[in-house]
């Protein structure tokens, strides 16, 4: 092969899809999406809120109304005395959203019933509101049944809300608080990005093969440059296409993270828990208590911060100790390889039909392992070391996507070397293959092609 001749194709792939108006919006557009999309939820909700809205009662438990208390969504009217029938038509005129009627307290089961009546269907959060208010009062009227001061009191003691921090080990034994939730979503929008990319790059490639193909453009190609030449400058193109794509998302990507982080503030978030645990530290030690005797004992365990705020210590400490530049070439690597694994096998599918339509039966094989490498990868931060993930990591046409999904939780070297090379080989084996194919089936026309013609192709020198 001519390398000068790769080139030249390298080139006019590249060229050629880098200006198309396609490119151009999902390069500079698909940043902003990922962060509407990061942004939008939480403004839906806080604009899908319930507000304003007037809520009749009729207690005839007498023990439900003083629990019924007003927020900015909703504000209860006592009507507790009149008929829930004569009330229900006047709704409207009476300006109220809903009307709730409360039976009488049953003395055996000590429980009500509850029945809402409005125009409209109750909204989920109302529902969810009016519901909490009243197994809130029935369970004060329990407890007040059994006449054992501090009842309350002694049951929110005996619950347990207890949160796990989890802390990874350096090498010199410090120990770094860590956030597995972190490491799960980082493995999974990684999984997810580099199988969207070597789907969707390996089927441009298999597409442009047919359009060539089809046209008849191929045979004036084919003319002047070898069909292998013609296959591997087209693969390589599109790979460069893809990397440019991605560089730039990286880069729009931090700039807009950036730009929030400076609007939100995380880094004053981190001082302030920082701040918080240090004046603990000082406080304790002000009143003569022996820190280290309390970290020993887990007083200290028990001393620090709230666990809302020490769960948020510990997603920043996370997001700060990824390393990311080992992820990132990573990513580069696996998807480079990934890529030219695949994009060679389709090359070949492509150059054997005449039509994407025929493309069905022979693309089965080869997007089934991709497939299946997705679905490891989308559970492998429930295991990241058992054994189907580990193979998965290993086998050439899985571990691009797994592999990945594991390193956020620690890979040794050695694993990653060996799946490096074992993708490298298997890269070389198929791209030999694929050659041979792309050479025969890229010049046949009018036959449909099977497996068997496949197997005939290959075995021709």
């Amino acid at each position: 092969m001519n390398p000068h001749i790769i080139n030249v194709i390298i080139g006019r792939e590249y060229m050629t899809r880098v200006k198309k108006k396609s490119f151009l919006l999902t390069t500079f557009l698909a940043p902003v999406f990922l962060a509407a999309m990061m942004i939008l939820p939480s403004v839906i909700m806080f604009m899908a809120e319930d507000k304003g809205k007037k809520v009749a009662v009729i207690d005839e438990s007498g023990i439900v109304m003083p629990y019924m208390a007003d927020t900015d969504a909703v504000e209860y009217a006592d009507y507790s005395g009149q008929s829930a029938d004569s009330l229900k038509p006047q709704l409207a005129v009476l300006g109220l959203d809903a009307l709730v009627h409360v039976s009488p307290l049953d003395s055996v089961s000590k429980s009500v019933s509850v029945s809402a009546f409005s125009s409209k269907p109750l909204s989920m959060d109302m529902k969810e509101a009016i519901s909490r208010n009243v197994n809130e009062a029935v369970e004060e009227y329990r407890l007040a049944s059994y006449n054992i001061d501090g009842l309350r009191q002694i049951m929110e003691d005996v619950q347990a809300d207890i949160t796990v921090s989890t802390y990874t080990l350096e090498d010199d034994g410090e120990a770094k608080i860590t956030s597995s939730e972190v490491y799960m979503f980082v493995s999974l929008i990684f999984s997810i990005i580099i199988y969207m990319f070597i789907a969707m790059f390996s089927g441009m490639v298999m597409q442009s093969v047919i359009e060539e193909k089809a046209s008849r453009v191929v045979e004036v190609l084919v003319s002047s440059v070898k069909a292998t030449e013609l296959m591997f400058g087209k693969i390589i193109g599109v790979a460069c296409v893809a990397l440019t794509q991605f560089f730039l998302w990286v880069v729009l990507t931090g700039i807009l993270v950036v730009g929030a982080g400076a609007v939100i503030g995380f880094d004053s978030i981190a001082e302030s828990a920082t701040v918080q645990t240090e004046q603990m530290t000082q406080m304790t030690e002000g009143i003569g208590m022996d820190t280290e005797l309390m970290e020993q004992s887990g007083m200290a365990a028990q001393m620090e911060m709230p666990s809302e705020e020490n769960e948020m210590a510990a997603v920043l400490q996370t997001l700060r100790d990824i390393d990311y530049p080992m992820l990132l070439i990573s990513f580069v690597v696996y998807f480079v390889l990934g890529y030219l694994l695949y994009a060679s096998l389709f090359a070949a599918i492509g150059s054997a039909v005449e039509n994407e339509a025929d493309t069905q039966q022979l693309q089965i094989p080869v997007t089934i392992p991709l497939l299946l490498a997705f679905f490891i990868a989308f559970y492998a931060f429930k295991a990241p070391d058992s054994q189907i993930v580990f193979w998965g990591s290993m086998i050439p046409f899985t571990s691009p996507i797994v592999m990945l999904a594991r390193i956020p939780f620690g890979v040794p070297v050695w694993e990653i070397v060996v799946s490096v090379a074992l993708l490298l080989v298997t890269f070389v084996g198929i791209a030999w293959m694929s050659a041979k194919i792309y050479r025969i089936g890229i010049l046949m026309f009018g036959k449909k092609t099977t497996f068997k013609d496949l197997y005939k192709w290959l075995k021709q020198k």
